[in-house]
């Protein structure tokens, strides 16, 4: 019988194909057992059935008529390919046709349900053909409706006979109806003529502005009748629609953005992720939470910017700033990516590296501390978005000492890091929903007060993220967005790493501590011999005896010729950085000439820096003098003010802008001394456990007053070289210039 698996159709005019020659059966004996073979030449074969059931390729050619029924080739239909109800509905139906073909609903009469076999299908009382007239008979006094929701509304004893044959070749498959599987994809409908019309609708919507889709199909229906004449109809609306959005997407954006776009080759910027470290999106976003800054204690706003491996998912750095970061803000994110992440105090083992292939004894034996279970490494190529701090020379120029290619995503198109936008979703409904003075998606949305509400500090956001990175993230599943090689197996980040890993190894790579320095800003200025290098309006290096052995010209040529590069930190302007020609991994630190000998002087920045020599060129004072810069410093920071009245004198924008300049002061410090102190910086930041927290404004007060009395005393020391002897007391005056007194007896 044709269509069963593994037999073969021997009938006159058949046609065998044997060792991928076509030969078509002239003739059957089937007393002997034989057929008669003709390969198209006369030369006709007697072979015996035997031969062809023992043959190593021997195989029906379907007729040409078989062929063109069955349409385009696609893989067999399953059960797996319906739904619960379809497959409910398949199994009745297979019930039907096995109790006409059995009697048995079954199948199997050594196992009979109750009361079975029924009489009219007893097939000891019953041959086969009364059993389907049966069955015909009792569908059509089921009902209509009951019959038809089973699909055997019309059914006859031809159905019934192609239903069991259909059976016997795929099991239960063969009963399902082929209404539920058409073939998908492809529209009949859309001829050459319409596909060019829908084109030129295309082109013709992006050169003009904004249309509607219903625009669109009055386009391509206006070009199909100019062109090819009213027999060509473009199809109806909605299957426009959809062919549309099939070919060209949803849309939805700006004209002006969508014509770029459309003038982009996608194969020419599509990125195939297949490593950890290939490609790490950068974005910053307003942090939802409000938190308090470390001086006052007021609620403030934050910026959260993100570092995110899109193969693995991880979030490798995180930083959080009180203004909108800047380029040095990522470029020290950038080394962070690079660098591993200490454990911090509290943190249990469970949180410590686990990777396998590279011990974490290993680990921190080559890092110089224990490392928490989040993946460091080289970054090869960056996405960023195109904010002004992205977008700085300084941070180019960062990018390139890394040893980084920056790729930045289009204009307005978050989709071109759109796991990075993901994962500040999945932040703020799995962590920042949860807390304390969150404010919410809108203002719409926020709560009665949420500066109230806040709670937490700076420091101890930045630890409860970094709990929740290693704790929470890295071990959470990533659902749909596992990765195209496993699509069916759950996997998280770590999980990730671990398997690319496995595949291409870690390289264990930790920068070395002068990386801080080479990724600063770089000023290209010549030394004076009295009083240093001039950066940014300030005088540098007049104490520094190193300073004096590179006065002169550099013996640098170039753009820059006969100039010393030196290196300095916007956050905080006190001290600048140069670097040692004989020995490139020394680095000396030129003291700003303003700072007093003794005791220190609060963290500045570039701002206070512009503000500072404002404020002297108001005073008449000469730009010539760094040290009568000093006290017009100390009056700007506040320190000249006593301790008590200094926060009820400073409003509300005076408080922010300075709690600003000391956290970007701390972070500029613990990017210096490395990742230990950075854990003891935020140690001592925390202030204590619990909810205790210790604001640091009474000691930056006592540290701006301590500065004004070193300053005053030096200039009294100055003004007078040496002690002057003590005044007589008034007896002594008296009794020098006294009538009365007794005059000294005489030596001999």
């Amino acid at each position: 019988m044709s269509g069963q698996a593994g037999l073969l159709e021997l009938s006159a005019g058949s046609v065998l194909r044997l060792d991928g020659t076509d030969w078509t059966v002239a003739a059957v004996d089937p007393c002997f057992g034989r057929v008669r073979l003709d390969p198209g030449g006369g030369n006709e074969r007697w072979r015996s059935i035997r031969w062809l059931v023992h043959h190593r390729d021997c195989q029906a050619v379907p007729a040409a008529a078989e062929e063109e029924a069955a349409g385009p080739r696609q893989q067999p239909v399953t059960l797996d390919d319906l739904t619960d109800y379809q497959r409910e509905v398949v199994r009745l139906r297979a019930a039907h046709v096995m109790e006409t073909e059995t009697g048995f609903r079954g199948g199997d009469p050594l196992r009979p349900a109750p009361g079975e076999p029924r009489p009219a299908f007893d097939p000891r009382a019953t041959t086969l053909e009364q059993r389907r007239q049966a069955k015909v008979a009792e569908l059509k006094a089921l009902g209509t409706q009951e019959a038809a929701l089973l699909g055997l509304g019309r059914v006859g004893e031809r159905t019934l006979k192609r239903m069991a044959a259909a059976m016997r070749d795929r099991g239960a498959a063969g009963c399902i109806d082929r209404r539920w599987v058409r073939a998908g994809g492809g529209h009949p409908v859309i001829t050459e003529e319409a596909r060019e019309a829908i084109f030129a609708a295309r082109a013709e919507f992006l050169h003009r502005s904004k249309m509607s889709m219903r625009d669109c199909h009055v386009l391509a229906s206006q070009y199909a009748l100019e062109k090819f004449g009213p027999q060509v109809r473009v199809p109806s609306y909605w299957t426009l629609r959809e062919v549309w959005l099939e070919w060209f997407g949803p849309g939805g954006t700006r004209q002006r953005y969508a014509r770029t776009a459309d003038a982009v080759d996608p194969s020419k910027v599509r990125i195939v992720v297949h490593r950890p470290g290939q490609v790490v999106a950068l974005d910053t976003t307003p942090l939802p939470v409000k938190v308090r800054d470390g001086m006052f204690g007021d609620p403030v706003s934050v910026h959260l910017t993100l570092a995110l491996d899109l193969f693995t998912h991880s979030l490798v750095a995180f930083r959080l700033t009180l203004v909108s970061d800047t380029a040095v803000d990522i470029a020290m994110l950038l080394r962070d990516v690079m660098m591993p992440l200490p454990m911090r105090e509290g943190w249990g083992p469970e949180m410590e590296w686990p990777y396998p292939g590279v011990p974490a004894d290993v680990v921190a034996e080559f890092a110089g501390h224990r490392v928490a279970g989040l993946p460091f490494f080289a970054p090869e190529t960056v996405t960023t978005d195109h904010g002004g701090s992205y977008k700085a020379h300084d941070l180019v120029e960062a990018q390139r000492v890394l040893g980084c290619n920056i790729l930045p995503a289009r204009t307005l198109r978050p989709q071109d890091k759109a796991a990075c936008e993901r994962a500040f979703g999945s932040l703020r409904t799995l962590l920042f929903a949860k807390l304390p003075g969150y404010t919410g998606v809108d203002v719409a949305d926020r709560g009665t007060d949420p500066e109230a509400d806040a709670t937490l500090t700076m420091s101890q956001m930045d630890r409860l993220i970094a709990d929740f990175a290693v704790r929470i993230w890295q071990v959470r599943s990533l659902g749909e967005h596992a990765p195209a090689w496993g699509p069916g197996e759950e996997h998280s980040p770590n999980t990730l790493l671990a398997a690319a890993m496995e595949q291409g190894g870690f390289r264990l790579q930790v920068p070395r501590p002068e990386l801080y320095y080479e990724l600063l800003p770089a000023h290209h200025v010549k030394v004076h011999p009295g009083r240093g290098v001039k950066i940014g309006g300030l005088w540098y290096g007049k104490a520094c005896p190193e300073l004096r052995g590179f006065q002169g010209p550099s013996g640098r040529g170039g753009k820059h010729k006969g100039k010393w590069v030196i290196r300095a930190d916007r956050r905080d302007r006190r001290q600048v950085f140069l670097q040692d020609p004989g020995d490139p991994s020394r680095w000396h630190v030129l003291r700003w000439n303003g700072l007093p000998p003794e005791g220190e002087v609060p963290a500045f920045t570039d701002k206070t820096a512009e503000e500072l020599l404002a404020a002297a060129r108001e005073h008449g004072l000469s730009p010539q003098s760094d040290d009568d810069l000093l006290p017009v410093l100390l009056q700007m920071l506040g320190g000249a003010a006593p301790a008590g009245q200094w926060v009820t004198q400073m409003d509300k924008k005076e408080k922010k802008s300075r709690a600003r300049q000391a956290a970007q002061g701390d972070q500029a410090t613990a990017d210096r001394n490395g990742p230990a102190a950075t854990t003891a910086a935020g140690r001592a930041a925390e202030g204590g456990t619990g909810n205790v927290v210790l604001l640091r404004w009474p000691e930056q007060a006592a540290q701006a007053g301590n500065a004004v009395d070193a300053e005053r005393r030096r200039r009294r020391e100055a003004a007078v070289p040496r002690r002057p002897a003590p005044p007589p007391t008034l007896g002594d005056r008296l009794r020098a210039t006294s009538m009365l007194s007794i005059p000294a007896e005489e030596d001999e």
